[in-house]
């Protein structure tokens, strides 16, 4: 089989990726996604210097399963020195890439210049890519959005600045860092990117529904699409299959599917603290299921979660009701 592209060496077959979201892609949710059809996985961002004191709630977030390869950790911070110890301490965790979070939106990390506050300072993330390439054998990528506010989008230039300090790949989030994730996701700003670069592109922003896929890779001509909030109760579109197409059994057995590998990963009580933002999310697009939606939100053991489900499964008008 011929890959989508390559990372470096690393072949990724596949065009639809699983976007690194915090709280969100741990492993029990990645490894579904991939085996749904994400063609590799990234982990949620981690911090550099919660990985150089070895903090442990910090290093949980790093853990994956072999199915889950290629695999890549994803960090972020703002001093050179600390992201490039942090590389080195992870790399002998045995990811296949590296990947330094510019697109974090959230002031709590944004405001002090990491994340997309990184976008700021575009000499600053050379420099930080030179240290990062040279400190570590692996692949190194770089994720950035359009750049801090509409009068300062410099994207252009900080893509170039990636790929002249040894980014094997950069992926692009078609929005300021003012924006969030308001507005609209400017494809055509994400297809310079790609045009301009001799490395491959990852193009992010507005993929809601399969046919999205194509349309961003038409509009851009990206290697590949990253897939956010809309994976969330519905990583079938990973399978090339919308929301809307799930039956409700399907869905029902996704969320026993996802809470017993939430609780054999994290174990009974972690486990189900994770698990519980995903649950209510799996119905969510089915129409008049708000009570069990609410009933699974509010859920506290593995046991009602379970009880919910057989409820609703053996209520033979209430699964009319919701196809």
């Amino acid at each position: 089989m011929t890959p989508h592209f390559l990372i470096r060496d690393i072949p990724i077959y596949g065009d639809a990726i699983l976007a690194p979201m915090s709280g969100y892609s741990d492993m029990p949710f990645r490894s579904i996604c991939r085996e749904l059809g994400s063609a590799m996985s990234y982990t949620e961002f981690v911090p550099a210097p919660g990985i150089n004191i070895g903090a442990e709630a910090v290093l949980r977030r790093l853990m994956f399963i072999s199915e889950e390869r290629p695999i890549t950790f994803q960090i972020f911070g703002s001093n050179a020195d600390e992201l490039a110890q942090a590389a080195q301490r992870i790399e002998e965790m045995n990811p296949d890439i590296i990947d330094l979070n510019m697109g974090c939106w959230a002031d709590s990390v944004a405001q002090h210049g990491a994340g997309a506050g990184l976008l700021c300072t575009p000499q600053k993330i050379g420099e930080i890519f030179k240290r990062l390439t040279r400190a570590v054998g692996l692949p190194v990528t770089g994720k950035i959005r359009l750049g801090w506010d509409d009068s300062s989008r410099n994207y252009l230039e900080v893509a170039k600045i990636l790929e002249d300090n040894g980014a094997s790949l950069i992926a692009v989030h078609g929005r300021t860092k003012a924006q969030g994730y308001k507005g609209q996701a400017d494809w055509d700003a994400i297809g310079e990117v790609k045009s301009r670069a001799k490395i491959p592109v990852i193009g992010s922003g507005d993929v809601k529904c399969v046919a999205d896929i194509d349309r961003m890779k038409a509009h851009t001509n990206v290697d590949a699409v990253m897939i956010g909030r809309a994976a969330i109760g519905n990583p079938w579109i990973f399978a090339r299959k919308d929301s809307r197409d799930v039956t409700f059994e399907d869905r029902a057995n996704m969320i026993r599917r996802h809470l017993a590998r939430s609780l054999e990963f994290y174990g009974e009580e972690i486990g189900f603290q994770f698990f519980r933002r995903h649950a209510h999310k799996y119905i969510f697009a089915i129409p008049n299921a708000g009570e069990m939606r609410n009933a699974l939100a509010n859920a506290r053991s593995k046991e009602q979660v379970l009880n919910i489900l057989e409820l609703y499964e053996s209520n033979t008008e209430y699964a009319i009701r919701t196809t």
